[in-house]
């Protein structure tokens, strides 16, 4: 049984990076079991984890053995026929291998390879205690971690992310001697920076996680974010609502403070005539604070965490609300002058913002958005005319103070300038609301994960939108490489296809891209037309002598349409594979191109059911065979099965079946009823089988083998009409 002992670093240092916190805390982990690992000293990781704080990265084992195993070593010398001369007396080369050894040449082994026979020098020595390997193994870890920016302090010209202050090294109970960033290791931590201000000496590494914690330090990460969320909950719970604990604004408190105390605080009512999001983005960005809210809507309370339980809370409470009242007060300030502007005066003011070089400006932009959007309208019964209407302002509220200052209101601040711009009040109540809500979900799903807009104008928007941003992005040059992507053009392709797809709306995918394609060209030819005329009336200007002849626009190239579909499909891959979706499942779809991509997701869950059939892989199999079949025919096949051919009675009851077949499926093809179509072809295995079991295709009579051909066609016909299921045969 290995002799194994618990081990315990500490590095303790000035407060941490926030965001990269965890990730150092990881990384020191991980790197100091790779280093054991790469030494040979067993380790016993038990449910160990990084440990951490603002102030301190500490990795704590259960096990780590006391010593190496023994080292075992073998290097291969000479072979004997280079190695022995004609008299069997050393060479040259074998005193020299001797020499390096240490050994006589009569001392050293000998093995034997494919090539012969050769010497070889053996050696086995205790191994290392572990103790003496940890310096070491410290320093490896350290020099493998992602510091952000390295700081340097003093006149040292060694660097870490903050300045180091000391070093807890425990191996069992003993010290381990090691020097790091000009400190020497020891047992002494240190306690909260305001609660504890005595040093704290570690006994043994079981020790540690209770001892800060009677130091006023929780180490582990979990544990503290626990006490935050309880903490705040209750807080909440006794102001009658429920806080608003956002995953990212939870972690970044968690690596703030070593001891959380949660604070109730308020702020002034009137605040909240501003959009809460405003608000909210400013409690949680800004300043880390959680929001209360009742039934959804904002409070006038919030909730701070404290890195000290304070004997006057009312006292913190008030700098909280101290540092929070003046961003507020420029939210409300924006807010209302916005107002006073009017979102459609917003509208005019996009002519003069650059959307994009070649395709002009953001007003330019909103207006193919408005034609497509008028398109797509009355083929999902929503009205074309509000339609527009609502495209023509989607990018209004980029003119807001509003969101210059808060960028992520987006859209949201358009919904609420909507509901009250004077210029809308010629539209009903209804058409007023549905305006101003597609103008916040037009912007959705604004990240992965979140949520397609909800209403059918929103949808339309959020189609229109993304079908400009593609087209438009593919007709200026602006396709991704790599990892450029500046207009953010895979993140557009899939929420196009998610809002199509989740939305059910049966819509001709090519169809539309030809008319934003066309809508681009024009505006890269126009844009183009601009610059040229303007550079001519400038040097005529001049004095020079310069034709204006305009160009002709470029044609649309339909391989530029396929190449955005194919972008699509490319995006759909990984959001498949997501559900589970087989990589030959989507490829036997996506092979036959369905111009809807609502339709191609039934077919996708069609080709799913299908799969699990018993009959599926034979099936697969045979079309895939057939297909061969079909590809190296040397006649030229009927378009019709001749009956009076049908010499062999598995050739005749497969004809007869595939010809049920088709129109037992017919009108379930026609209607998407694609799993009754799969289903219902999955019975033609036996005669399939008992077909190519006792049939010989290509029968020397010319007749016969046409006429076999032809029934395979017809066959392989209906098996792909609803997937090209060869792609499932392996």
């Amino acid at each position: 049984m290995t002799d194994m002992h618990p081990l315990l670093i500490e590095l303790g240092t000035e407060e941490l990076p926030v965001k990269a916190l965890p990730g150092l805390a990881q990384a020191l982990f991980d790197g100091v079991i790779a280093a054991l690992d790469k030494r040979g000293v067993a380790v016993d990781r038990g449910d160990a984890k990084p440990l951490y704080t603002p102030r301190r990265l500490a990795v704590l084992l259960p096990g780590v053995a006391r010593e190496q195993p023994e080292q075992r070593s073998e290097v291969l010398g000479p072979y004997l026929s280079i190695a022995l001369d004609a008299d069997g007396q050393p060479t040259k080369a074998l005193q020299g291998f001797a020499a390096k050894t240490g050994l006589d040449w009569t001392a050293l082994e000998r093995t034997s390879d494919a090539k012969g026979e050769r010497f070889v020098h053996r050696a086995v020595t205790p191994g290392a205690a572990t103790s003496a390997l940890l310096p070491d193994v410290l320093h490896e870890a350290i020099a493998a971690m992602p510091i952000p920016k390295p700081m340097r302090w003093g006149a040292h010209a060694y660097a870490f992310a903050r300045p180091v202050h000391w070093l807890v090294l425990l191996h069992g109970d003993a010290v381990v001697d090691a020097g790091l960033f000009g400190v020497r290791s020891g047992r002494t931590s240190r306690g909260h920076r305001f609660m504890h201000d005595a040093a704290v000496e570690i006994a043994a590494p079981g020790d540690y996680v209770e001892a800060m914690r009677s130091a006023k330090v929780l180490v582990d990460a979990d544990a503290r974010r626990s006490r935050i969320v309880q903490e705040v909950d209750g807080v909440a719970r006794a102001l009658g609502g429920d806080a608003r604990i956002e995953a990212d604004n939870l972690e970044q408190v968690n690596c703030l403070v070593e001891w959380p105390k949660a604070v109730a605080c308020t702020f002034e009512h009137e605040f909240l005539a501003v959009p809460q999001e405003a608000l909210i983005a400013t409690m949680e960005a800004n300043q880390k604070f959680f929001p209360v809210l009742q039934d959804g809507r904002l409070t006038e309370h919030f909730i701070g965490i404290a890195n000290i339980e304070s004997r006057d809370p009312i006292e913190v409470a008030k700098g909280y609300e101290r540092v929070i009242r003046p961003r507020f007060a420029d939210a409300k300030f924006f807010f209302d002058e916005d107002l006073k502007q009017g979102l459609s005066a917003m509208n005019d003011g996009l002519s003069t913002v650059t959307y994009q070089a070649k395709l002009g400006s953001v007003a330019d932009k909103t207006l193919r958005v408005a034609a497509l959007a008028e398109v797509i309208a009355p083929q999902v019964d929503v009205d074309a005319a509000l339609a527009k209407q609502a495209a023509r302002l989607s990018k209004a509220d980029l003119q807001s103070r509003m969101v210059n200052e808060f960028p992520e209101l987006q859209g949201i601040a358009g919904r609420y300038y909507a509901k009250q711009d004077s210029a809308l009040a010629g539209l009903s109540d209804d058409d007023r609301a549905s305006l101003a809500n597609a103008l916040d979900e037009a912007w959705q799903p604004r990240f992965a994960g979140d949520d397609i807009a909800l209403s059918p104008l929103g949808k339309v928007l959020a189609i229109a939108e993304r079908l400009d941003t593609l087209a438009g992005g593919f007709a200026a040059g602006l396709k991704p490489t790599g990892n450029k992507d500046a207009f953010a053009l895979r993140r557009n392709a899939l929420g196009l296809a998610r809002t199509l797809i989740e939305s059910g709306f049966d819509l001709d995918l090519k169809s539309l891209f030809v008319d934003a394609h066309t809508l681009a060209i024009e505006a890269v030819s126009k844009t183009a037309l601009k610059a040229k005329v303007a550079a001519a009336n400038e040097a005529i200007a001049k004095g020079a002598d310069v034709s204006t002849s305009q160009s002709n626009q470029r044609a649309l190239s339909i391989g530029e349409v396929d190449e955005l579909y194919d972008f699509i499909l490319d995006r759909l891959k990984g959001y498949y594979a997501d559900k589970g979706v087989t990589v030959q499942q989507f490829n036997a779809v996506a092979a036959l191109r369905p111009k809807s991509l609502y339709d191609l997701d039934r077919r996708i869950d069609a080709i799913g059911t299908f799969a699990a059939l018993p009959e599926a892989d034979a099936l697969a199999a045979a079309d895939k065979r057939i297909r061969n079949i079909l590809r190296k025919a040397d006649v030229a096949i009927p378009g019709d099965v001749d009956p009076a051919l049908l010499r062999e009675p598995a050739e005749a009851a497969l004809a007869e079946a595939v010809e049920a077949v088709h129109g037992e499926t017919g009108h379930a093809l026609a209607y998407g009823d694609y799993v009754s179509v799969l289903t219902q072809l999955a019975r033609l295995r036996p005669q399939v089988d008992a077909f190519f079991d006792s049939v010989m295709v290509n029968a020397d009579d010319a007749a016969l083998r046409a006429n076999r051909l032809a029934l395979l066609k017809r066959l392989s016909e209906r098996l792909g009409s609803v997937a090209a299921i060869e792609h499932l045969s392996s």
